[in-house]
């Protein structure tokens, strides 16, 4: 199922920004920096099982149950 990164991406931000617009660029930033660029991942974007489980170690560093 191809896209399930960004819904994971989405989320993180989602679940942290709690609709905060500063939250929400502090989170994107984070992720840019962790390696996770919210805009280089789309719907169509292959499901990498390294990938995701990195993403997933991320979140959970960010207190986000994915």
């Amino acid at each position: 199922m191809a896209g399930q990164i960004k819904k994971m991406i989405d989320r993180v931000i989602e679940e942290r920004a709690k609709g905060n617009p500063t939250i929400r660029s502090t989170t994107e930033t984070k992720l840019i920096l962790k390696g996770f660029n919210p805009s280089r991942f789309d719907a169509g974007s292959p499901d990498d099982p390294a990938v995701i489980a990195k993403l997933r170690t991320v979140a959970f560093e960010m207190g986000v149950n994915i």
